[in-house]
C-alpha cells in the first residue's frame, strides 16, 4: 500500500482519538473527570440545591441590583443634578422605579439672586424615572449652601 499525505494525516487523527480513549478508560480520565466533580462539591462553585428550595420571589426582586450606584440627570429648568446610593435595585415588574439604600445627592436650584446647591441624604428612597420624582424616607436631611437646614421622616423632590 503507498502512503501518500492524506492517509499520513488521516492515521495520525486516528492515533489521537486512540490515544484519547485509552487515557479516558485507563483510569487518569476518570480520576481527573472525579477530581473536577468533587472540587466543585468542597468549593461549592455549583449549586447542587432543588429548585423548589431556590426563593423565586428573592431573585426576582434583586435581579437587577447595583452597589454604588450614581445617577445624574437634568431637571425641569436645565439645573444638574445627582443622584448616589449604596445599593439600588430596580425590580422586573416595576422597570421605572430605582430602589435605593442609603441615598445621597447634590441638587442645583435657582432664585431670583443665586444659585442654591443642596446635598441631601436618606436611609432609603425611590427614584422614579417616568415621573421624575424622588421619593426618600428615613432621617432625611437637607444641607443647603446658603445655610438651611431640613430634617424631616420624608421628602419628594420633583425633578
Amino acid at each position: 500500500m503507498k502512503y501518500n499525505h492524506r492517509n499520513f494525516i488521516i492515521i495520525s487523527k486516528h492515533k489521537r482519538l486512540t490515544r484519547l480513549w485509552q487515557f479516558f478508560f485507563t483510569g487518569w480520565g476518570l480520576v481527573m473527570v472525579a477530581v473536577l466533580v468533587a472540587a466543585s462539591l468542597f468549593t461549592k462553585q455549583i449549586l447542587w440545591t432543588p429548585i423548589s428550595a431556590i426563593n423565586l420571589k428573592d431573585v426576582v426582586n434583586n435581579q437587577f441590583k447595583m452597589t454604588n450606584a450614581v445617577f445624574y440627570g437634568i431637571d425641569k429648568e436645565e439645573n444638574p443634578f445627582t443622584i448616589k446610593a449604596d445599593i439600588g435595585r430596580q425590580e422586573y415588574d416595576k422597570p421605572d422605579i430605582i430602589f435605593l439604600e442609603n441615598p445621597s445627592g447634590t441638587f442645583v436650584r435657582n432664585t431670583a439672586t443665586e444659585k442654591i446647591t443642596d446635598n441631601i441624604k436618606a436611609i432609603s428612597g425611590k427614584y422614579n424615572r417616568k415621573e421624575r420624582t424622588l421619593f426618600l424616607k428615613g432621617n432625611v436631611k437637607v444641607d443647603s449652601s446658603n445655610g438651611d437646614k431640613i430634617r424631616t421622616k420624608e421628602m419628594v423632590i420633583r425633578l
